[in-house]
């Protein structure tokens, strides 16, 4: 019995708030809401909603930019382990992306539009010897109505996640001894693996990717920075009506909410549609091998060296232009520069900040205590099924599969019938939900590889189990266990719909105030808070590296194998 109550503990913490936010999304959707005055259960939300100009073009938007941008992340990811995996380009790209994964969206989208603005970097490079532009030229590069900037963000910033979600399935799917097999029947490198790699590799990385298209239709931050605006698509444009002052705005972002989630569900059924008509042409069989696949490889790995290059460009922008006095168009280079805003961190963003670390290290602190606690009680119990594990791993994702925004309002509605709103706790919680999965992610793989023949010898030796898990596996399990917190408060840095909606606005971190900042033009300020998140994960990363390099120093066994 003990050894389920950890595991009921984490599913009732992610599904409890879920369940409660989609029924306190349900009935204001319908119109019954008495605190706003909505006393009995109506269609108006819905009417004023389908009522509302552009509004099948935000969801055509959402949609589109959602399906691409998974699409194309997924099929870079895997043409680049196709075609590269076990080279010096393959290892060299894999200690660039690792980076990436922790930094935020808001910031990736902030180095995105310094880069290629009109007035941004890649057009200060080209001027005016290239294009002849002495002023920055009137061209919709952000904010262009079809989503596109938008969409190579998400990809950008999705690209790093599903490729590190790769690199840790390809040893148990034997990827390597497959396509030395299929390289002595004579097929190319990216032909081999899409025959005889790919069906394994894509059903063990199936969630992530599932999460990352439920995220893409439903992303409100890297939208409001990068997305359309006339009309925006739909997720920005719920977080619009649920602030306004009028109550019947309000039951109408209700509707759109359940609307949101009903459009993710579509994106997930083209999905499954998607994977169907793919699975079917791979069961031709024309004998064909590709052994000349060498151009299609170099354009591959110019593809991600894009990738990787302008997410590393856009995020070296962000401290350039936090120290930037004046840097005037078409100047390559700043004309002079200023410590004005780091010298003054304390007065310009020092509340943020210490809100933003107050939230992201309990938040992650706790999440590891339950994972290795489930993590803990599943080895001592023996006894769990792979149906079990597989069913808790569906409950470990349910968060990432469900759009926030649909079910983030009526978690708010009821903080704040329980006077929660607003406080530091409530929003603790909120973050909770969303660090855990991937501090069990990070964890999981870890875990289970430990060689057990550690425990066997300390148990003969007489040592208890709690004495094995103190003693020797977590010394064991220092390393990742470091890096799964580093990668929680990566993710509580980036969380803004949960801090800017349960926290109603009194609670600020450094990711919302970056955000209220993004319409205007202060340059520098932004880039500061960019630059900031970035520099927390950094730390929490460089923590992680540090202490078991110096406590591992003498013990070759231990330190990490480059």
């Amino acid at each position: 019995m003990m050894s389920r109550l950890p595991t009921a503990l984490v599913v009732l913490l992610l599904v409890g708030p879920l369940l409660a936010g989609l029924a306190g999304t349900l009935l204001p959707a319908f119109g019954y809401l008495p605190a706003l005055g909505g006393q009995e259960l109506s269609l108006r939300p819905f009417r004023d909603l389908f009522a509302t100009p552009g509004i099948f073009r935000s969801i055509g938007l959402s949609l589109g930019t959602g399906l691409a941008a998974t699409a194309l992340s997924l099929a870079m990811t895997m043409l680049f382990v196709a075609s590269w995996m076990g080279t010096p380009a393959f290892k060299l790209v894999r200690r660039l992306l690792s980076p990436l994964l922790a930094v935020p969206h808001a910031a990736a989208a902030f180095g995105l539009a310094f880069l290629i603005a009109p007035s941004g970097f890649l057009v200060r490079l080209m001027s005016p010897w290239a294009t002849g532009f002495d002023r920055p030229p009137d061209l919709l590069i952000l904010n262009d109505p079809f989503g596109m900037a938008m969409t190579v963000g998400l990809i950008m910033k999705e690209v790093p996640f599903l490729f590190l979600m790769t690199l840790a399935v390809l040893p148990q799917t034997d990827s390597f001894r497959k396509m030395k097999v299929t390289a002595t029947l004579g097929y190319g490198r990216t032909a081999g693996f899409l025959k005889a790699c790919l069906p394994e590799v894509y059903s063990r990385i199936r969630l992530p990717v599932l999460a990352v298209l439920v995220y893409s239709t439903s992303v409100v931050d890297m939208a409001q920075i990068l997305g359309p605006t006339t009309p925006a698509p739909l997720a920005p444009r719920i977080m619009g009506w649920m602030g306004d002052p009028d109550p019947a705005i309000r039951f109408q972002a209700s509707a759109a909410a359940l609307l949101q989630l009903a459009l993710s569900g579509l994106a997930l059924l083209i999905w499954f549609l998607l994977e169907r008509i793919v699975n079917g042409l791979g069961h031709g069989a024309s004998g064909r091998r590709h052994r000349h696949d060498r151009p299609f490889n170099l354009s591959v790995l110019a593809g991600m060296s894009i990738v990787v290059g302008g997410m590393v460009a856009g995020i070296l922008l962000l401290p350039i232009w936090s120290v930037t006095k004046s840097w005037w168009f078409p100047d390559s280079l700043p004309a002079a520069f200023t410590t004005k805003l780091w010298t003054g961190l304390g007065a310009v963003a020092g509340a943020p900040l210490l809100t933003t670390m107050a939230i992201g290290i309990p938040a992650s602190l706790i999440a590891g205590v339950l994972v290795l606690w489930h993590l803990e009680a599943n080895t001592r119990a023996r006894g769990v099924s792979s149906a079990e594990k597989a069913a808790f791993d569906g409950f470990v994702f349910l968060p990432l599969l469900i759009p926030q925004v649909s079910f983030l309002f009526g978690l708010q509605v009821l903080f704040a019938r329980l006077h929660l709103d607003g406080t530091m706790f409530a929003v603790g919680l909120g973050h909770l939900i969303f660090v855990l999965p991937y501090v069990y992610l990070s964890l999981k793989d870890p875990w289970n590889e430990l060689d057990p023949r550690f425990a066997k010898i300390a148990s003969s030796l007489g040592s208890s189990a709690n004495r094995i898990f103190f003693k020797v596996r977590l010394p064991l399990l220092l390393r990742p266990l470091l890096v799964a917190f580093a990668v929680g408060l990566a993710v509580s840095v980036g969380q803004y719909l949960p801090t800017l909606m349960i926290g109603a606005g009194r609670v600020v971190t450094i990711t919302t105030e970056s955000l209220a900042l993004s319409s205007g033009s202060n340059r520098p300020l932004i880039a500061l808070y960019g630059t900031l998140q970035l520099l927390v994960p950094l730390i929490g990363f460089s923590v992680a590296a540090a202490i078991p390099a110096l406590l591992f120093r003498n013990r070759t066994a231990m330190k990490v194998i480059r």
